[in-house]
């Protein structure tokens, strides 16, 4: 069973799948202090539910995996509105997002702090899986972390471990963001190793950011999904390097460790909407299904892989529960 907004299905249930998307990313002190930030509620989950209902319909993906963490703007409560509007599952995830220091709340809390303590990170993300996030009756099915441009700072390896940690006791997968050019995702591999984590069930994100063949080949030998989950980004990579990056795995048998995505959010209050048509006209959550898809079979890639890419992967993913 996988737990969704609402509530657990089976993982056998959950269809065509975007493994890495966010509905809504939001800076919850920005638009308290400057509410004209945020557009009204109401119109906005509309909107949501609208564009969800699209890609259920048009497009037959039957779930989206929300891994907007704290840092980016996480509000259960909103998602939880949102599901009683759309007939797509809907996963969420618990998790910081940080690059190089953790919030300021956790700073100076935990072993070897100067408030030394068991970690209340620990505590918090546990209990988003096992009791429900922020007083809701969801529970979180996917564990996110990160580490980007500044390596892995001391506030960034304590996150990733206690990630690591959290997932050991639950079982709960976990999908990380990565800055490709830097390989970080080897950097993550080797802290969740030393943590005892079995990397098969870890998810390197934005992978597909690089054509970097051998970086990508050392990280599904060590045995880790790659997450090819930044599809419409084309100013990181164009479309075309992506699609044969995929392709090229695909030839050398590696559809099996392949999950795809966007990174692409119904609301993003760090971005002009209106510019974002103009300079990303791509990014959003049809891209996938509409127009990759199309360029894959052009490239040789099979249905069966596809078909393994956005339904057999994700399934396997979630099919895998327990402490460990």
């Amino acid at each position: 069973m996988v737990e969704t907004m609402r509530g657990p299905i089976d993982a056998a249930k959950l269809g065509a799948t975007l493994m890495h998307e966010h509905i809504f990313i939001i800076n919850y002190e920005t638009t308290e202090n400057f509410p004209e930030q945020w557009p009204d509620e109401g119109a906005s989950l509309q909107k949501a539910a609208d564009l969800l209902e699209e890609l259920r319909e048009s497009e037959g993906i039957s779930t989206i995996v929300d891994v907007t963490a704290v840092g980016l703007g996480r509000n259960t409560a909103r998602l939880e509105r949102l599901a009683q509007l759309t007939d797509i599952n809907i996963i969420t995830c618990t998790g910081l997002y940080v690059f190089a220091l953790e919030p300021h709340v956790f700073r100076y809390r935990g072993p070897g702090k100067l408030f030394d303590e068991p970690d209340p990170i620990y505590d918090l993300l546990l209990r988003d899986i096992t009791e429900g996030v922020a007083g809701t009756s969801v529970k979180a099915g996917i564990l996110k972390c990160a580490s980007d441009s500044f390596g892995l700072t001391p506030g960034v390896e304590r996150i990733l471990r206690v990630t690591a940690q959290v997932h050991r006791a639950t079982g709960v997968p976990i999908s990380t963001h990565t800055l490709a050019a830097a390989k970080s995702g080897l950097e993550q591999q080797r802290v969740f190793e030393e943590e005892g984590v079995d990397l098969s069930r870890v998810i390197i994100g934005h992978c597909g950011d690089t054509t970097d063949l051998d970086y990508l080949e050392e990280l599904i030998q060590r045995g880790s999904y790659l997450g090819m989950d930044r599809f419409g980004l084309d100013a990181f990579l164009p479309f075309k390097d992506r699609v044969e990056t995929v392709a090229e795995l695909c030839k050398r048998g590696h559809a099996n460790r392949l999950v795809v995505g966007h990174d692409a959010s119904a609301h993003d209050d760090g971005h002009n909407q209106q510019m974002l048509k103009t300079l990303l006209p791509n990014w959003h959550w049809r891209h996938f299904t509409r127009d990759v898809v199309p360029a894959l079979r052009e490239r040789g890639v099979e249905e069966s892989e596809i078909e393994q890419i956005l339904v057999g992967n994700p399934r396997a993913i979630f099919a895998r529960t327990g402490a460990y």
